[in-house]
């Protein structure tokens, strides 16, 4: 028995890093996953690698047609919809605001914003109803950027602080019959993509600055599963879990924080 047992789960990028370390993990438990991937190789990958427990939808976050049509596509695959977990995510490279040029700025922040947050609110929209059906949870990727500084750029930091208020005023409007929770990573091993307007390609940008802080995908998966079986989180609302205090944080790092 699986602690997903009989539980259909739709996730956003799942295609690579903690996503798919996510997929990897509900597929063990008993889920049955449908994928938002942008990328179409790697949501056939996905198809190739978890078969017929996992159904792949090509699509783009920043649409609100394509996260209604990935409910949609989902509950006509395996009948509703539990869990919606909400991972896309684009990074600013640790670029501080005196390094942005001017005439690039205003274009970085609307890139960045349209997938890591507005990206999440359609996702969530999308899914309501058939959640409100199941009584079922939302799981967002926050982080440690959510609650302090140095994890990321301005840009990016000041999006998963909305992130953050995001998770706090969902779980207040939708409770009791949804449950909206989060997970704050610190640095992860991971293809996070960067934002064209700064210059950054699909590389792993916290590698490259910050390798102390460092985790492994799979490390985070444990996380989301906390959240997203009732079994294991039965009064969890409005929470972020903190991934890199519970591993320990290297000595010299900010103290971590939980939502409320």
């Amino acid at each position: 028995m699986g602690l997903l047992d009989d539980k259909t789960v739709l996730l956003t990028g799942g295609g690579s890093g903690i996503g798919r370390a996510v997929v990897e993990k509900f597929i063990s438990e008993g889920a049955r996953m449908a994928v938002l991937e942008r990328v179409p190789e790697r949501a056939a990958e996905l198809k190739k690698d978890f078969g017929e427990v996992l159904l792949p939808i090509v699509g783009d976050v920043r649409e609100m047609a394509d996260n209604e049509r990935a409910v949609s596509e989902t509950v006509k695959a395996f009948g509703k919809l539990d869990v919606f977990v909400g991972n896309a995510g684009v990074f600013d490279g640790f670029r501080p605001i005196v390094e942005i040029d001017k005439d690039t700025l205003k274009q970085a922040c609307q890139d960045l914003f349209a997938v890591n947050v507005i990206g999440y609110i359609l996702g969530a929209k999308a899914a309501i109803p058939e959640l409100q059906k199941t009584e079922g949870r939302m799981v967002f990727t926050a982080s440690f950027a959510g609650f302090n500084p140095g994890g990321g750029g301005v840009i990016y930091t000041a999006s998963k602080h909305a992130v953050v208020g995001m998770i706090r005023q969902l779980a207040h409007e939708l409770r009791p019959t949804i449950q909206v929770n989060g997970v704050a990573p610190g640095g992860v091993y991971t293809d996070l993509r960067g934002i064209g307007a700064l210059g950054l390609g699909e590389r792993s940008t916290f590698a490259e600055v910050k390798p102390e802080f460092l985790q492994s995908p799979a490390e985070q998966a444990g996380a989301y599963l906390f959240l997203a079986s009732k079994e294991l989180s039965p009064v969890t609302n409005g929470a972020c879990v903190d991934t890199m205090f519970m591993r320990g944080a290297p000595p010299g790092a900010p103290a971590g924080r939980r939502a409320e």
